[in-house]
């Protein structure tokens, strides 16, 4: 539409500033009231779909949203109005508004909001319409859309300015409809399971649950340092020894590292715990929180992400970390290596060993090196090192390895499960050596938990437990090539 085109060119700020001036010069309130629409747009469209070219009706709706484009020929305006389900065209004659509001409505901006009252209609051409017979502007547009039929395509603009984003590009709002859609099938799925939805504090005492790097702020009122959360699970385990069967918690985490495509410094977690389940119980968990949310956000577990194929039916594949890190590496890696061959190996493809890495260390970073990114169908990776897992119980078969795994997605991590270890005296030695870490350089070691050990001494039943990602399941199931495209309001830099 040329005409609308030329409305945004030819409507700049201080214009709009005057309208806004002129409008309450006049005892007019440029931004509205309470409006109760009789309809959506995708309503109106499914209700009068069988209305025939050039067919009337006496059908009286009231409808509000945005003026996204407008053209004038002479004693007829048309107008199209976009709510939050779709766009419409609104057909204005001055015999039905009136000279004065015929040319107040001419004097409307693209950006403008208004509610609009009249009847259903088709135009000869074949365009639903709503032939108006009022309007009132809700809320004056001071600043010029971006030209509308190529969007906003700058990505930096787009991220800083999402409300924009929302606007002129409406498969933006598809995806983070569809995000809300996976939360809210996630949390069905959970409470369908038998599982409490509960919160814990974003303030901390200590860094604990993860490894992690935190944000630090100082608590006035205690006149001393916290940290914003880095993981919720020590609290929601002592949830499991106060008698609570099953928890979860879908929450906001936050750790002070760096941004790329899969990372954000804020993100969004679902964590679940099971009193007397394993991992096995979590596999089965993963699954069906993953299935679920599938169906709910594309109704269908055969999906496509970046021009690859992802099967999510049926058992996902299960391997242990030292049996994808071998297969990828072309020779045996595993704790029967000396520490030195497997600093050679991890070196060879292109990792570097840290003096304080002992060999579960260097095997996890030789999983990372070689077969990371090379996993592509869903794989439960199992049977983690002791050392790079201080929080779960040891492997009964092999004490140098524990029972977690993680999910791996396209080469990514998608979700990471302990069979939690409840013992009190082999988690009270275990947070001495993340104490021992960071003493060594580690700066994203735990710290040492004694609330945490004292309640464990009270009794935790053998519990399973998960992580998982909310990000990154959402650009999974949206096609998102980066986390940014699935949060509302990613971090930025600072604007010149």
């Amino acid at each position: 539409m040329t005409d609308a085109q030329e409305e945004i060119v030819d409507d700049p700020v201080e214009v709009r500033r005057n309208k806004r001036q002129a409008l309450i010069d006049a005892g007019r309130d440029p931004y509205g009231h309470a409006f109760a629409s009789s309809h959506t747009v995708e309503q109106l469209d499914e209700q009068y779909a069988h209305l025939e070219d050039g067919q009337d009706t006496e059908d009286e709706v009231a409808i509000a949203g945005r003026v996204m484009a407008k053209r004038a020929q002479g004693k007829v305006a048309f107008l199209e109005l976009m709510d939050h389900t779709g766009t419409i065209q609104l057909f204005c004659r001055i015999n039905a508004l009136g000279e004065d509001a015929f040319e107040e409505l001419k004097d409307l901006d693209v950006g403008d909001w208004i509610a609009v009252r009249g009847t259903m209609m088709r135009t000869r051409r074949g365009q639903l319409s709503v032939a108006v017979s009022s309007f009132e502007l809700m809320s004056k547009s001071l600043r010029p859309l971006p030209e509308k039929f190529h969007g906003l395509q700058d990505k930096e603009t787009r991220y800083r300015q999402r409300y924009v984003d929302l606007v002129v590009n409406p498969e933006v709002r598809e995806t983070f409809k569809k995000r809300s859609r996976i939360i809210s099938a996630i949390r069905r799925f959970m409470e369908d399971e038998g599982y409490y939805e509960v919160e814990t504090p974003f303030l901390n005492p200590i860094i604990g649950g993860a490894n992690a790097k935190p944000f630090i702020t100082h608590f006035n009122a205690l006149d001393r340092d916290y940290y914003l959360r880095i993981a919720t699970e020590l609290p929601l385990k002592r949830l499991l020894v106060g008698g609570f069967p099953k928890v979860f918690e879908l929450g906001r985490i936050f750790r002070n590292e760096g941004m790329d495509p899969y990372h954000n410094p804020e993100f969004t977690t679902m964590e679940a715990y099971e009193a007397f389940g394993d991992l096995e119980s979590m596999m089965d968990l993963a699954e069906g929180c993953f299935k679920a949310a599938a169906e709910a956000a594309c109704g269908s577990l055969h999906i496509e992400y970046q021009g690859t194929p992802i099967d999510l039916s049926g058992d996902w594949r299960r391997a242990t970390m030292m049996e994808l890190a071998s297969e990828y590496a072309g020779e045996d890696v595993s704790f029967e290596r000396t520490r030195e061959e497997l600093v050679a190996i991890l070196e060879k493809n292109g990792g570097h060993a840290e003096a304080a890495w002992g060999k579960g260390k260097l095997i996890a970073e030789i999983f990372e090196a070689v077969a990371e990114e090379k996993i592509i169908q869903p794989t439960f990776v199992i049977d983690h090192p002791l050392e790079i897992s201080p929080l779960a119980k040891k492997h009964p078969d092999n004490p140098e390895l524990t029972q977690r795994f993680e999910l791996f997605i396209l080469g990514h991590e998608y979700a990471n499960a302990f069979t939690e270890l409840n013992d009190p005296v082999d988690q009270a030695e275990r947070f001495m050596e993340q104490v021992k870490a960071k003493d060594m350089g580690d700066d994203e070691a735990m710290g040492f938990d004694a609330d945490y050990i004292r309640a464990l001494e009270y009794g935790m039943p053998p519990a399973g437990g998960i992580g998982i990602g909310i990000d990154r399941l959402t650009m999974l199931l949206t096609d998102a090539p980066t986390i940014r495209d699935v949060l509302l309001f990613p971090h930025m830099r600072d604007e010149a």
